[in-house]
């Protein structure tokens, strides 16, 4: 044989014999075969390893009752400021009103893609301090409006920031405690402007 044909011919039998040990897989028993892949998957990240463990929240929680408490607040907020927006006697009372409808209107549809996340449901219900309050704010107009206003608005703001301090400092799960955390600047400046009124 010329030296060519030897190399071609070698070259032949080497792939055959990889082939052949590639085929060495489709002998095995499916047991065996579930075990090779098993062993294999022990060096792939789980897709779900990020995910915190946790987060979803029983209904009777204290957390799922914190969201769904901070969800009445903020409808409470909107509806409310909505109110006086258009009913305050001055223009620092209605655009405070305008200012409580954009901020807890965000923070509502922030609340609620939480709320998604943790297996609670959103609400477009509100609080009944904020029924009462509507009801005799609704009555009201001019200076009485604004002085009624501003004494809910502080005192609803202080409730909430201690609130919200709490859940901070809570054992929930981070994603509550971190958007306590990340609320409380908004509520101290509400409440702020709430007083210098």
């Amino acid at each position: 044989m010329t030296r060519p044909t030897l190399t071609i011919l070698a070259a032949v039998s080497v792939l055959g014999l990889a082939a052949g040990g590639c085929s060495k897989n489709s002998d095995m028993t499916p047991e065996a075969s579930s075990a090779a892949t098993d062993s294999m998957a022990l060096d792939v990240p789980d897709a779900n390893a990020s995910a915190m463990p946790g987060e979803q929240l029983a209904a009777d929680s204290h957390g799922a009752k914190f969201l769904m408490d901070a969800m009445k607040g903020d409808n409470s907020e909107v509806k409310l400021g909505q109110l006086a927006a258009e009913q305050g006697g001055s223009d620092a009372v209605k655009k405070f009103g305008q200012m409580l409808v954009t901020d807890h209107g965000k923070h509502a549809s922030e609340l609620a893609n939480l709320g998604t996340a943790m297996g609670v449901a959103k609400t477009d219900a509100v609080t009944a301090e904020a029924d009462s309050a509507y009801a005799m704010l609704k009555a009201l107009k001019g200076d009485a409006f604004d002085t009624a206003f501003k004494q809910h608005m502080v005192e609803d703001h202080q409730k909430d920031i201690a609130k919200y301090q709490a859940e901070a400092q809570s054992k929930d799960p981070a994603g509550l405690t971190g958007m306590a955390t990340k609320t409380l600047p908004t509520l101290k400046m509400h409440l702020a402007v709430a007083q210098g009124l």
